[in-house]
């Protein structure tokens, strides 16, 4: 069976039109931007720590992968167990952890906090690992809005 189908004219073409929510000419979602420290050698381990910036919410994280790819022919590494320290002025905190790492890139910890517009951000993040100490990383930098 066939059934017609409706067409809608005049007033109540005009009232579901209405219904149809407005978007703002010219609202824009606010852009993220990420800067990172340059790289550190810690634990034998390639070590940075990150700020991602989306208006005024601020997100440190620190991330720890291998200096360089293995040498043909040799083991992949073996399990290393870390002591990790990420602290911040800007937005203000610190976490300690644990982290075993595997031999892929980890991003470790998560502070997260408000920072005016031209406001600098500072970060650091360091990794220990028997028997090496830590060699923390910095980042000290003014990103954008």
């Amino acid at each position: 069976m066939i059934k017609p189908l409706a067409v809608l004219t005049g007033a109540a073409a005009l009232s579901v039109a209405a219904t149809i929510p407005a978007t703002a000419a010219g609202s824009e979602t606010p852009q993220t931007t990420t800067v990172c420290s340059p790289s550190g050698l810690q634990a034998g381990l390639a070590t940075k720590v990150c700020a991602e910036r989306t208006g005024e919410q601020v997100r440190i994280y620190g991330t720890v992968g291998l200096a360089g790819p293995p040498s043909p022919g040799t083991p992949w590494p073996p399990q290393q167990q870390l002591l990790t320290t990420l602290g911040a002025d800007s937005p203000a905190g610190t976490l300690t952890g644990n982290v075993v790492f595997t031999g892929s890139t980890r991003t470790v910890g998560d502070l997260t906090g408000t920072v005016a517009c031209d406001g600098p951000i500072r970060a650091s993040f360091a990794v220990a690992s028997y028997p090496w100490a830590p060699n923390p990383v910095h980042l000290d930098a003014v990103v954008p809005c």
